[in-house]
């Protein structure tokens, strides 16, 4: 009977201990691409010359592309302890001879609950600047959100980060980051950035979210002293964001962002040195006709120097697009992309970028 009895415990203790290994110590794989055929049916001719451009290319260019290319890999160490690996290979990455490039795109360590409703999480990671309006905004293989495309904060930076709720709901939200700032590039200075991030929301659908960064730089001379050596002052950047995004799940979504972006002392006026600021709003929505097909449009504004005296810099950008999904993990946009410009200070207009797309995007889990 003992014998018996000491079985069955043994039996027990090793089903419990399998059951623990299937929880942990378990990997997955996933990915996604997306790709386009695209046709530059008009562009103005300086446009080469022009800064701030984010639809650029020559006129009657033409081809298909992989814009990109994700494979990533999701390890659970234990219940406390996660991990993931993701490459990414773009047109953008380039290798030295030319062909596509692939560079990592995250590895960090997440400790979950390292206290109550907070994660530590070490390594090269995502910022906090558009996490969750990229994830409203849903359309990601369509085109990145405003602050990404404009290139305000990197997607990503090698850091430490302090993640969690307020509240045993999860209505309110904070994530704090300390990164070298330079993206996913080795640090080459002393000089840090530092993120703060909030989010509400006090429904499913709906969210809001404030976000505040500071990127420390080098001091500058100041042009008007009169000492030797001169008077330094501040050069960092700030930058300020404010979300709020409403999604109901294979029906409708919209959202508006707004972000502006100071470099103290980054401008020479007059004879004297004042903050140079930029500002952007963006604004989108999209409809879901049936399961299938969805359509999709967006407006961006941006003007990288809000100063009266600055002209001929400012942009507006837009698409429109038809999504079908003929599978859950597929999905076809016949799409278009729409950029315009402010008149050059000669009082020369610009003509507008136009592409047309075909966009392909599919993920494997």
């Amino acid at each position: 009977m003992k014998k018996f009895l000491f079985a069955i415990i043994l039996l027990l203790t090793s089903l419990n201990f399998l059951q623990a290994q299937e929880v942990t110590n378990k990997g997955r794989i996933s990915g996604y691409m997306f790709g386009d055929y695209f046709y530059n049916a008009a562009r103005d001719t300086g446009i080469s010359s022009l800064s701030n451009v984010v639809n650029g290319g020559k006129k009657d260019l033409n081809g298909f592309q992989l814009r990109r290319i994700y494979f990533t890999y999701d390890y659970d160490i234990s219940e406390s302890f996660t991990t993931r690996f993701r490459l990414e290979a773009d047109q953008v990455s380039n290798t030295n001879d030319g062909k596509i490039g692939v560079f990592v795109k995250d590895a960090y360590l997440q400790w979950k609950n390292i206290f109550n409703g907070s994660d530590l999480v070490f390594g090269i990671q995502p910022t906090p600047a558009y996490e969750v309006s990229e994830g409203i905004w849903g359309n990601r293989f369509l085109e990145k959100t405003i602050m990404d495309l404009r290139g305000i904060v990197s997607s990503r930076d090698i850091a430490i980060t302090l993640k969690g709720k307020f509240d045993s709901e999860g209505m309110f939200k904070y994530w704090l980051m300390i990164g070298d700032g330079s993206g996913n590039k080795p640090e080459t200075d002393k000089y840090k950035r530092f993120y703060a991030h909030i989010q509400y929301s006090p429904i499913k659908q709906f969210t809001a979210t404030l976000y505040a960064d500071l990127k420390a730089r080098p001091n500058i001379n100041d042009p008007a002293s009169t000492s030797n050596p001169p008077a330094t002052l501040a050069n960092n950047d700030l930058t300020y964001a404010l979300f709020f995004g409403y999604k109901e799940k294979d029906a409708y979504s919209f959202g508006v962002e707004g972000f502006l972006n100071s470099r103290q002392n980054g401008m020479l006026k007059s004879g004297s040195l004042k903050d140079l600021t930029g500002m952007g709003i963006s604004a989108f929505a999209s409809y879901n006709f049936s399961k299938e097909l969805a359509a999709v449009g967006r407006y961006d504004y941006y003007d990288p120097n809000t100063d009266s005296d600055a002209k001929g810099d400012m942009r507006n950008w837009f698409i429109f697009s038809l999504n079908y999904k003929p599978d859950d993990k597929v999905t076809i946009s016949p799409n278009v992309i729409i950029e315009t410009y402010e008149s050059i200070p000669n009082g020369r207009s610009i003509d507008a970028s136009i592409t047309p797309r075909i966009t392909f995007f599919y993920s494997f889990l």
